[in-house]
């Protein structure tokens, strides 16, 4: 099977029901409704009896009426509103395999049955979602779901274990300090000394968050208290890491029912404008951002990186999908240029201007395939242990 060709759907006896679950409860959430407005957009009604299930910054489960999730957009540079207990009426889903049923809880009335689920499309972005979180109440209730299970998800999420794992598979990673917070309380002097051996500048990050989302490029020691303080607001755990010269390349994976996982064609990131890194306002809002797609490799460079990414997906035992991040270092008298594993993401942005779709649109799979195909190689695993 060729990597343009979607996977065979037979055609069901009835329509498949799927919750779409987005918002939640991390810093990502209106990136998260708009990935979800995105994906609501292309699936199939005659397919599929989908259900939108915004979950609000508080944890609540909303079940959203069709015209609120189709508001789950970017417009004029404002994200879309975030979710709260008055955008539809409350639903629970119980911890228990013999039900998979949804509850809606309304104002003045008894509970009632939802009804079952199928599959469970989570396209929620950081911790409380992303993070392993929601994969392991969805296997608690015996629902299929799209992506990584409980481990790869919360190994992929915290990239210092992300880092240590890929080491321990052999995978290059660049330079990096993990710093614990009551270890920054008790001893910043010892913390910067430490960060001081990667040589500044350095990349200051949650350890556990996305979207570019508190992160600061550190030219010097005077600065990083700052920066640490600032990514704590997302994250009591930081990571510092060295800068890497070169280039940013991104690639995706993508796994299918009984097949071994592909990889698409890479894009290298370029930002101008003004921002010193591939930050929230570059990705999302202003527009800075230029793609080289497909990246522009040798034969052998582009060879390597496949290679890797799919090692890094299997290394960390992902499943479904996962963007793979990298740096092309580069070449000097010393030494040749090389791949760097950056960040594997097991839930990338997903709307049609995000780089994993995009990825597979120039390698010959639609938005709308890209969706069908994640929901179908969902249905072919096993809940639970696999």
């Amino acid at each position: 099977m060729s990597e343009s060709q979607p996977f065979a759907q037979p055609a069901p006896q009835r329509k498949i029901r799927i919750a779409v679950v987005f918002g939640g409860r991390s810093s990502e959430h209106a990136i998260s409704c708009v990935t979800a407005g995105s994906v609501l957009s292309v699936l199939d009604p005659e397919r599929y009896e989908v259900l939108p299930i915004g979950i609000s910054t508080d944890g609540r489960w909303v079940l959203m009426a069709g015209e609120e999730a189709g508001q789950l957009a970017i417009t004029d540079g404002r994200l879309p509103a975030r979710i709260d207990e008055t955008s539809g009426a409350l639903v629970t889903m119980a911890a228990d395999p013999t039900a998979r049923e949804l509850t809606v809880h309304e104002p003045g009335s008894v509970p009632k049955a939802l009804g079952e689920v199928d599959v469970v499309f989570p396209l929620l972005h950081g911790p409380y979602g992303e993070d392993g979180t929601l994969q392991g109440l969805l296997d608690l209730a015996g629902v299929a779901y799209v992506g990584s299970g409980v481990l790869s998800s919360a190994v992929s999420m915290d990239k210092e274990f992300m880092k240590r794992l890929l080491v321990s598979a052999g995978l290059p990673v660049g330079p990096y300090v993990a710093v614990r917070r009551g270890e920054w309380l008790r001893n910043p002097r010892a913390v910067a000394a430490s960060v001081a051996e990667l040589g500044y500048p350095v990349f200051v990050k949650p350890a556990r968050a996305g979207s570019s989302m508190g992160i600061s490029k550190v030219p010097g020691p005077e600065g990083l208290a700052a920066a640490i303080e600032t990514a704590q607001q997302h994250d009591p755990k930081v990571i510092v890491e060295a800068m890497v010269r070169g280039r940013e390349i991104e690639i995706g994976v993508l796994a299918g029912p009984g097949a071994q996982p592909l990889a698409s064609l890479p894009a290298e990131i370029k930002v101008r404008g003004g921002h010193e890194f591939y930050d929230f306002q570059a990705k999302y809002i202003d527009g800075s951002t230029d793609i080289d797609l497909p990246a522009v490799l040798t034969e052998a460079q582009l060879a390597e990186l496949r290679a890797l990414a799919l090692a890094a997906f299997e290394a960390l035992e992902c499943e479904g999908l996962a963007r793979v991040d990298f740096f092309l270092t580069e070449q000097s008298a010393e030494s040749p240029a090389r791949w760097l594993v950056n960040e594997v993401n097991t839930m990338p942005g997903f709307t049609p201007t995000s780089m994993f779709p995009q990825m597979w649109a120039a390698s010959g799979v639609t938005y709308a395939q890209l969706v069908d195909r994640l929901i179908t190689e969902a249905l072919s695993r096993p809940t639970g242990l696999r």
